[in-house]
């Protein structure tokens, strides 16, 4: 009887420990991710922008389009 409620007992600790390593993975890649899309939005953000009109491609298709 002893030995059942051992190996119970070592499955359970096998169980938790295998669940908390998941679960440091999934919060390592989340955060890891995250930092990766910060990353992006503050080179996009640092280029100054143009104000006002600016004739791009898909302008110029239109205007091809539209006869102009």
């Amino acid at each position: 009887m002893r030995k059942k409620s051992q190996l119970k007992d070592q499955e359970r600790r096998e169980f938790i420990k295998k669940s908390t390593l998941v679960g440091a993975a999934v919060a390592t890649t989340t955060v890891a991710s995250t930092a990766v899309i910060a990353e992006v939005s503050e080179d996009i953000a640092a280029k100054p922008s143009q104000k006002g009109y600016q004739l791009t491609p898909h302008v110029m298709d239109y205007y091809k389009s539209a006869d102009i």
